[in-house]
């Protein structure tokens, strides 16, 4: 927006400049020529400036609209993947297996309480607290996904692609413990494909603290402990995907 209304002032000052030079110049008898090409092209340089920023706005519109439904995928695989390692004990890289887990697998109803014993210490009997963990059912993993369209999770809404999914381990903590990760991402380009180039190579650049910034719209990292999405708050608050 910035560069169009610098644009529209770098065209007021010249079109000044070029009336001065007209009037100072140029013979009388030839003026309405010239005001008449100035008219036209007052008219079409008009045309172009709103354009572009009608095509901005629309850009950005759209672009929103599509990242919402990305992110909506990118939310399923996050679930799918979190309920795949409680169960499993480990994040997986294969969609197919994700889908079949959650068709025909279930995850184990746990409870917690805290139990004491009676414990020698120095010959001295001592209460000790500690907890126990039951298992007391199993839940079907498909009642929390029976609303969702987790069938097509790995595929990138509006496009051919499907999302990269990789999975790995990183080692945290003082005695270098592995601890497993997974990253979903789709690059911006691959979602936005068919819109403005320039206005794309920009959108890959953005920096805006509402924007999903960087290359890629993604969840999770192979390089740290995190299933969080890279995407702003904004897009867990509206539903783009359901406004159409």
């Amino acid at each position: 927006m910035i560069q169009f209304i610098l644009l529209v002032v770098g065209l007021i000052f010249a079109f000044l400049l070029l009336a001065k030079l007209i009037v100072e110049y140029v013979p009388k008898k030839v003026h309405w020529i010239i005001s008449l090409a100035l008219l036209f092209l007052a008219i079409y340089l008009g045309y172009k400036i709103y354009d572009g920023i009608i095509g901005n706005i629309n850009f950005h519109k759209e672009k929103k609209v599509r990242y919402a439904k990305v992110i909506n995928n990118l939310k399923i695989i996050r679930e799918a993947e979190l309920a795949y390692k409680n169960v499993k004990g480990d994040y997986t890289k294969d969609f197919n297996k994700l889908v079949s887990f959650i068709d025909t697998d279930s995850i184990p109803d746990v409870r917690t309480y805290e139990k004491s014993k009676t414990v020698m210490k120095r010959g001295v009997p001592e209460q000790v607290e500690y907890k126990v963990v039951d298992t007391i059912g199993y839940s079907k993993v498909i009642d929390d996904f029976k609303n969702l369209d987790y069938k097509n999770m790995m595929k990138v809404p509006g496009t051919e692609a499907n999302f990269q999914l990789a999975t790995g381990y990183v080692e945290k903590g003082p005695a270098s413990i592995k601890t497993p990760v997974f990253e979903v991402k789709v690059a911006k380009d691959i979602v936005l494909k068919g819109m403005d180039k320039n206005l794309i190579k920009q959108e890959v650049n953005v920096l805006g603290v509402d924007e999903v910034r960087g290359e890629y719209i993604s969840v999770g990292n192979l390089e740290d402990v995190k299933d969080s999405g890279n995407w702003p708050p904004f897009y867990d608050t509206r539903k783009d995907s359901d406004k159409e």
